[in-house]
């Protein structure tokens, strides 16, 4: 991946840059990352929180926060989602959705115990979030 990517939303009243490497990349089947996405899975990449600027239109995020562990944000002119800042393990969750020309590839599926579809691609399926990430560590068959 090249050291900085951009994202926007999906009028591009907001903007934003990721610079370096994610600390994590994969999907979440959480019921939370769901609803929020409107699909059966969510990409993800996570980042330090020094890693992500937004270059334009930080006056345009709104937040929402289910509970204290994802800080939701989003576009208020498009509804566009941009990331979640997760106080607890001091990340950002870029959506890879937005972000042109990223090419990290996916090491990993959270949640996956919550699924609703089967992704047989070989990786890492925790049932929860990884040791390193709070969760069990308990990993899935594929």
């Amino acid at each position: 991946m090249s050291d900085t990517c951009k994202g926007v939303c999906f009028c591009g009243a907001v903007e934003l840059e990721v610079t370096g490497s994610p600390v994590a990349t994969g999907y979440c089947h959480c019921e939370d990352c769901r609803a929020w996405s409107a699909a059966p899975v969510n990409a993800f990449s996570l980042w330090a929180p020094d890693s992500v600027r937004v270059t334009k239109g930080g006056d345009k995020i709104g937040t929402y926060n289910k509970t204290e562990n994802s800080h939701r944000k989003f576009c208020t002119s498009c509804g566009g989602h941009l990331m979640t800042d997760h106080p607890g393990m001091k990340l950002v969750d870029v959506y890879t959705g937005i972000l042109d020309g990223f090419s990290e590839a996916p090491t990993l599926h959270v949640h996956y115990g919550s699924k609703t579809i089967s992704m047989k691609d070989g990786l890492p399926k925790f049932k929860d979030l990884p040791s390193d990430f709070g969760g069990s560590g308990e990993t899935l068959p594929d």
